[in-house]
């Protein structure tokens, strides 16, 4: 944690301090203060995704519901409050009239600053095509390349996406942060809320590099405030400066729990414990050495890191799957399965695997496959990156899981290939990037065989949310495909899984796995929620501006 406070807020009442650049859900972490809300039923949450997909952190700020605490910006004065179910709108404030809705009509356009996105901007705007990238957060650099909002560069990782951002820049593409896109149409309509305001994008091509949000673990207690995702964890840490918690226990399965818990003991935290799903690589030395063959520079990094977690005494246990979380005197009881020796954290960290963000890709038709092995859809795409879609590109795990490597070299690819179909360049030998691209797949490819991110069902007592937004339960869950629905859609209607304001994107590859386990079918791109507009909460004043707007159109 570096830097003085630079103000303070005050929520519900108490006086809470901040730090240049801190956003509200870090603020309150670092006070200790880890229930943002109520439920309607009476539970209290907390910060979980860290990027603005799951809902659940949400505030109320000067009056205003709704808020996101981990993507609203933390200012001196604020008066926060807890978010209750049903917030008095008649004591809020008017809200303002959108402003006039912002058409732009660049050549290309990206839709996601991170690594992919950010590589694919530079190769198109090389090769003379104009180029607007869409953000969600304030500053570009993406979930892999996490740029701080508090301070310099952390590390060489934070330092490297640093310089790729401003090659962006440098080389003219224009970047649009705070964006929120809500719908996509045919012909390649994407209308968004920009700070309020409607936006709307008719590009010539796009390119989709939404990347990818964290699969949890689904086990007794996943929603209690303190649980978190580890990149959530890591977005506290990496861009606020600010520890998730003194004591710290990550659970799951993959690389990411191994840095992070690395990172965080590195930045002052006692990690209590790192207990990985999947069985030790000295265990299993013929994938150990296929992947040290693949790429020996990561593979030495990934044993230099085992070697600091081993010196720094933090416990990492193979073969450990998550049994269960409990509340414990304002702390978090962690219970392996078959331990009778639980751990105390004051935050727990979950990763098994990941899951693309795609609704973009699907709402434009674009053809998608299961992918069994690792429990989620991936984007049909040729050798350019292009999908079933014409003028639509893909890259990096929005497409399905293939790491911050694959990504920026699928950007390069589709980035030029793009500038190219519009006119722009005079071709390029693609042979380079193919061949990187190989190299990175090959290594992911040997990385996760020795991660257990196979898809699970959930195995849990009734009592156990599986939808959080709407609250239903395990039970609920089972007493719906007791009526035997032929789809994840029909099992919707009936217990209101998915409905709430993440739409399904945590519980909704678990019912399409439901369904299909218990029609005895194989899961599919037709599996899942269809979805739908809009993909994320928006203003109704941004709505109408942009209705307004598109109805004035030529």
């Amino acid at each position: 944690m570096t830097g003085q406070p630079a103000g303070h807020f005050t929520f519900d009442g108490k006086s809470v301090p901040l730090r240049p650049g801190q956003s509200l859900a870090a603020a309150l972490t670092e006070a200790g203060l880890r229930s943002f809300r109520q439920t309607a039923k009476g539970a209290t949450r907390g910060i979980f995704c860290g990027m603005g997909v799951c809902q659940d952190c949400l505030v109320t700020v000067n009056g205003a519901p709704n808020r996101r605490a981990c993507m609203t910006p933390a200012v001196a004065g604020q008066d926060i409050r807890t978010q209750v179910p049903f917030p008095d709108l008649a004591t809020a404030p008017n809200p303002q009239p959108a402003a006039p809705a912002r058409v732009i009509a660049p050549d290309l356009l990206i839709v996601g600053g991170g690594a992919g996105g950010l590589s694919a901007a530079i190769a198109a705007r090389r090769a003379g095509a104009s180029v607007t990238i869409l953000d969600e957060r304030k500053v570009g650099g993406g979930q892999y390349f996490k740029q701080s909002a508090v301070s310099g560069p952390l590390d060489a990782q934070q330092s490297a996406g640093a310089d790729l951002l401003a090659q962006a820049l440098a080389a003219g593409a224009e970047l649009i942060g705070e964006v929120e896109i809500w719908g996509a149409f045919d012909g390649l309509l994407f209308l968004a809320e920009h700070k309020g305001a409607a936006l709307i994008a008719r590009p010539r091509a796009a390119i989709i590099a939404t990347g990818a949000y964290e699969r949890p673990e689904i086990r007794p207690g996943w929603t209690l405030p303190g649980v978190m995702t580890t990149g959530a964890a890591q977005t506290l840490w990496r861009s606020y400066r600010t520890l998730p918690g003194k004591r710290v226990a990550l659970v799951g399965s993959g690389p990411l729990n191994l840095q992070v818990g690395l990172e965080l003991a590195q930045g002052g935290a006692e990690v209590v414990m790192i207990a990985e799903r999947g069985p030790a690589p000295w265990l299993r030395p013929i994938a150990a050495a296929a992947l040290a063959l693949s790429g020996p520079a990561l593979a030495w990094t990934g044993l230099r890191s085992l070697a600091d977690l081993r010196k720094r005494g933090v416990p990492v246990r193979h073969g450990a799957a998550l049994d269960r979380i409990d509340a414990a005197e304002g702390a978090l009881r962690v219970t392996l399965m078959g331990d009778l020796s639980p751990v105390i954290a004051d935050a727990v960290l979950m990763n098994a695997g990941f899951d693309p963000q795609n609704e973009i890709l699907r709402l434009l038709g674009a053809e998608a496959i299961y992918d069994p092995a690792f429990g989620h859809l991936r984007i049909t795409r040729d050798d350019t990156c292009a999908t079933t879609v014409p003028g639509l590109y893909a890259v990096g795990d929005c497409a399905g899981l293939g790491g911050a490597p694959a990504a920026m070299a699928e950007g390069r690819i589709a980035g030029r290939a793009a500038a190219a179909a519009l006119g722009f360049g005079d071709g390029y030998d693609t042979f380079a990037d193919q061949r990187q691209l190989g190299r990175a797949r090959r290594f992911q490819r040997h990385l996760w065989a020795l991660h257990d991110v196979a898809p699970r069902l959930p195995d849990v007592p009734d009592d156990t949310l599986i939808c959080r937004c709407e609250e239903i339960d395990a039970g609920q869950i089972r007493a719906g495909l007791g009526e035997k629905p032929g789809h994840a859609g029909t099992l919707k209607r009936a217990t209101r899984v998915g409905m709430g304001r993440c739409q399904g994107r945590y519980c909704g590859p678990v019912a399409a796995r439901l369904v299909a386990a218990a029609t005895g079918t194989p899961v599919q791109d037709r599996s899942y929620f269809a979805p739908r507009v809009p993909i994320k909460p928006v203003a109704i004043s941004a709505i109408l501006a942009a209705e307004e707007a598109l109805k004035d159109a030529p």
